[in-house]
């Protein structure tokens, strides 16, 4: 080259073309070896995942295994054995008791203090002459032996035990016995709008999960792209800095998206680490989740005041607030029975008996009523609070029901925004795609710098990313639509929608 200036020009395009065809020659040859190495790693993945499961068998699994669905299972058992409790109101209540007791003395009367004025009296019969002498003998030999015992009377012995049984059958409570069984049926049905409210939470944190892990690893796999494609423009930086066709600061820049390139991959791997676990704890089970069903976008929504129709109608939310109002009224009326009176009947009998007097009756049967006259005006001030407590219902009542509404609107809005960005990302998508194509052919012509075609890697990369957490979003906002709709239920069918278009980072 130096002893042939003549010839400098025509030296340096050759070796350029010879470095080129070097370098594309390397990018065939590891184009080649990815290809074999991704077609040997994917199977070594789909071995390595114990389970693939679609978004349909998730929920199923999720209604089934998440705790959270047991517990509100548990609690609609519990609210439904409450609600029997109190029909058992109604019934007569029976008892069965035993006693023993051991008195500090005898019960019985005293006539001992008797005994001298009756000693006297009999001493003045006996020596009045009206009774023959030759009786009188006879007579003190009788008096004897009673002058001279115990004249104590017990009518019941110190010791003493009994069993028996007591009957009591209420008539007439006030209302509080209706009011009762009233509230059991009310809590009951909050506890089963409870464990719909869990049921469509949970298909929203599901979707939220399942396709969050599926974006994560989709972005692992745009991320290995782009550091697969950076190193193949390393290299070839390299090679041609070395042959003085490019500055080192060239290569210097593709060094440093490289590290960057390299970095988000790493951080990509662990977010699909960190969303795994979360969709495992979704779905209450610990086996490795493949999620094989795509995102989507709609193509046609309902109105907004269709959503807002269903969440008046279905919304668990708002369900429970209206039987919180219930509840409240039926407070009022249990407040209000406290003014009237209290009728019950009640028996009771002695079935077995030691010692105890045979004065005592063995059986007994009556009627008792009661009457609360005063109470220091305790009624009064709770029968005020709770007409105060219903008004507080109605006011909540009213603005959860708008809460609902302003949240559909959101949500719905949300939706539309996400659907006009994702054509505005299909048309980038478009466009990266073929400006890499052009960034590619210029470089390989020698009209573009390295730098550029790495930038044009990694945005079409940032495109289909983009392109991704947009359809991420809009399912996840579809999702909590159907949820503030009371209809989560539904969301396997707008999957299966004709309109539903599937969403993929590199196609349609």
């Amino acid at each position: 080259w130096p002893l042939f200036p003549e010839n400098r020009a025509t030296y340096r395009d050759n070796l350029y073309i010879c470095v080129l065809n070097v370098s594309m020659n390397m990018k065939t040859a590891v184009g080649i070896a990815f290809a074999a190495v991704f077609a040997t790693v994917v199977p070594l993945s789909a071995q390595e995942v114990k389970q693939t499961l679609s978004l349909d068998e998730a929920i199923a699994v999720t209604l089934t295994e998440n705790p959270a669905m047991k517990a509100a299972e548990f609690e609609e058992k519990a609210a439904t054995q409450e609600r029997r409790a109190a029909i058992g109101l109604r019934m007569p209540k029976i008892n069965v008791t035993g006693a023993y007791a051991y008195l500090g003395k005898d019960i019985g009367f005293d006539f001992n203090d008797l005994k001298g004025p009756v000693g006297n009296i009999t001493h003045d019969i006996l020596g009045s002459g009206l009774i023959p002498t030759e009786l009188i003998p006879q007579i003190q030999q009788l008096l004897t032996p009673v002058m001279g015992a115990d004249w104590f009377l017990t009518l019941q012995d110190r010791s003493l035990g009994f069993v028996g049984g007591q009957v009591t059958l209420p008539i007439y409570m006030g209302g509080k016995i209706n009011t009762a069984n009233r509230a059991a049926k009310i809590n009951e049905k909050t506890a089963v709008e409870q464990g719909n409210q869990n049921r469509n939470a949970l298909v929203s944190e599901l979707v939220e999960r399942y396709y969050g892990l599926a974006l994560a690893r989709q972005v692992v796999e745009v991320r290995q792209q782009v550091v697969d494609g950076v190193g193949q423009h390393l290299k070839d930086a390299i090679a041609l800095e070395q042959n003085g066709m490019i500055p080192h600061s060239e290569r210097l820049y593709v060094e440093f998206k490289m590290a960057e390139a390299e970095r988000e991959l790493q951080n990509a791997r662990l977010q699909v680490e960190t969303i795994a676990s979360a969709l495992n704890n979704t779905l209450g089970q610990q086996a490795e989740v493949l999620p094989v069903t795509t995102m989507f976008v709609l193509g046609n929504l309902e109105d907004v005041a269709y959503y807002k129709d269903l969440a008046a109608k279905f919304n668990p939310l708002l369900s429970q607030v209206a039987l919180k109002r219930q509840l409240a009224k039926e407070g009022v009326r249990l407040q209000r029975a406290n003014f009237l009176p209290q009728v019950a009947a009640m028996g009771g009998a002695s079935f077995y008996n030691y010692q105890v007097t045979k004065i005592m009756p063995r059986w007994a049967v009556g009627v008792g009523v009661n009457l609360k006259i005063f109470d220091g005006l305790n009624r009064e001030y709770k029968y005020s609070a709770a007409k105060q407590t219903v008004k507080q219902v109605e006011v909540l009542e009213m603005k959860a029901g708008k809460d609902i509404a302003v949240l559909i609107e959101k949500l719905y809005n949300q939706m539309n925004n996400y659907a006009n960005q994702m054509k505005s990302i299909d048309a980038s998508l478009a466009f990266a795609e073929e400006y890499l194509k052009a960034k590619n052919a210029a470089f390989l012509e020698g009209m573009s710098s390295s730098s550029d075609l790495v930038d044009a890697e990694l945005n079409l990369a940032k495109v289909r990313t983009e392109r991704m957490q947009t359809a991420y979003n809009y399912d996840v906002a579809l999702a909590k639509l159907l949820e503030a709709a009371g209809i989560s239920d539904e969301f396997i069918s707008y999957l299966h929608r004709t309109d539903a278009r599937p969403i993929h980072f590199d196609k349609e």
